[in-house]
């Protein structure tokens, strides 16, 4: 069993939670695991926090609990589980976030459509100041700057949505839905977009989600830097006009049939059902609490955090070395 020490960048992983059983683990035991082949991307994370899936109830498609990590262990699944009995994943290595208690959220962050949630990487700061999942998102400045826009001007888009095309998995930026249409919109940063390679893969992702019926919209750093107020907003008003105007998503809003939910990819990366995953035999401590769903007028994370007692000084840590 090797154990580390959890980073001070102040990064937090969003993982989902879909089985009442392992929530008692994380309440009462202190730990969640992740299968070491499925690491997340950013890792390790300093902080855990929770997407509940519909198993919750009232408490489905959302995140309202969070624990710092104290530790990471590696262990077996016959080390985790040792009174289960023994099958083809008694040997698979999994890491053991230690945790400390389980805080809960002043406020849930909410999602507006009904998605499953695998992974989410994200920061200390955005974690605080998140009303909805599409606030977690850290995955480029260009994309910061064009969700800041579109929520001053209250233009409804998801973040990292997935599609399934041809065998192929694609994540959109940011997905649009019109009466009539359906947008794709990408950042494209220069440097990375530019290499060859890159420009093959784009080619074929254009031609795949245009064939799925979605409308490709491309804008560079340049573009959304400089001109993000004189050309790129104003090409995408335009077309949203032309489509029929955005459609009405409120909370929990099902997908289309033909578009997988994350939790399908999740199926996919992680070679398991993920409702499999969690089979400890122990009570559930899940409370059912009825909460107001999040709207333009609700006060950010960190208005709400002002004030608790914060778990960051029950005691010092080492920088991992």
């Amino acid at each position: 069993m090797q154990t580390y020490l959890s980073n001070e960048r102040g990064e937090v992983l969003v993982a989902i939670m879909n089985d009442p059983a392992d929530f008692a683990l994380a309440q009462e035991r202190h730990w969640y695991r992740i299968p070491v082949d499925s690491t997340p991307k950013r890792w390790p994370p300093q902080w855990l926090a929770f997407y509940q899936t519909k198993i919750f109830g009232d408490e489905a498609c959302s995140v309202r609990y969070y624990a710092r990590v104290d530790s990471i262990k590696t262990a077996a699944r016959q080390e985790l589980f040792p009174d289960e009995a023994r099958n083809q994943k008694s040997k698979r290595i999994y890491h053991q976030l230690m945790l400390e208690p389980l805080e809960r959220l002043p406020a849930p962050i909410f999602s507006r459509r009904f998605r499953r949630i695998v992974f989410i990487p994200t920061t200390w700061e955005k974690f605080t100041q998140a009303v909805e999942i599409n606030d977690l998102y850290d995955e480029s400045p260009l994309e910061d700057r064009l969700w800041a826009e579109f929520k001053r001007l209250q233009i409804s888009a998801e973040r990292q949505y997935y599609l399934r095309i041809n065998d192929r998995n694609y994540c959109l930026d940011f997905a649009l839905f019109c009466r009539n249409g359906k947008m794709d919109i990408e950042t494209d940063g220069d440097r990375w977009h530019r290499l060859p390679k890159r420009i093959d893969k784009d080619n074929q992702r254009n031609n795949d989600v245009t064939m799925a019926g979605w409308y490709v919209f491309r804008f560079n750093s340049k573009q959304i830097n400089h001109d993000l107020n004189g050309s790129c907003i104003p090409t995408l008003i335009d077309s949203i006009k032309r489509m029929g105007g955005l459609e009405d998503a409120p909370i929990l809003k099902s997908p289309a049939v033909s578009e997988p939910r994350q939790g399908e990819l999740f199926d996919e990366s992680f070679n398991e059902i993920p409702e499999e995953v969690f089979t400890y035999p122990e009570k559930s401590a899940v409370s059912k609490v009825s909460a107001q769903r999040s709207g333009s007028s609700q006060p950010i994370q960190t208005e709400l955090f002002e004030g608790m007692p914060k778990s960051t000084g029950k005691k010092k840590r080492r920088r991992k070395k």
